[in-house]
């Protein structure tokens, strides 16, 4: 799935897996929706243009991993929270270089969003089937493959 800059990113996952590595995107506005599910959204890819990340979400049992980039600042008060839940951002932003500001907000009912950054979010994006085939593609191309570490590809 490709979206302009423009144009708002929509993510829906009812009881399912959802899953959007690499360079899946140019845009900075996107709307999740999961019920009983997970989505994982790489917001690493510098294809995406300067300026806030904008994540609505709506979860109903449901996880979001987000893949950011090490500087990324998460700003998480607009959430509304119904039930149990958190942010888990275990390393956090690096205080002296801030960088790329990703603002959450919507209503979370019993779910969670998981915050990867540096090593944790390459191991996230290598174990999956994603990476399997764009590892395949890239070795048929002679390239790169993007949805390790979309930073180091062009």
């Amino acid at each position: 799935m490709n979206a302009t800059s423009t144009d708002t990113v929509r993510v829906h996952a009812h009881y399912d897996s959802v899953k959007h590595l690499g360079h899946w995107t140019t845009s900075r506005d996107f709307e999740v929706r999961a019920r009983r599910g997970s989505v994982v959204l790489d917001l690493r890819s510098p294809r995406i243009p300067d300026g806030d990340i904008e994540v609505r979400v709506d979860l109903d049992h449901a996880m979001v991993k987000l893949l950011v980039p090490d500087d990324a600042v998460i700003d998480h008060w607009d959430l509304e929270w119904l039930g149990r839940g958190k942010v888990k951002d275990a390393e956090g932003a690096a205080v002296e270089t801030p960088g790329r500001r990703i603002h959450l907000s919507g209503r979370i009912r019993h779910g969670e969003i998981r915050v990867n950054r540096a090593g944790v979010a390459v191991l996230s994006a290598m174990f999956s089937r994603e990476f399997i085939e764009d590892a395949r593609r890239a070795h048929k191309e002679g390239g790169t493959p993007a949805v390790a570490d979309p930073a180091r590809t062009p």
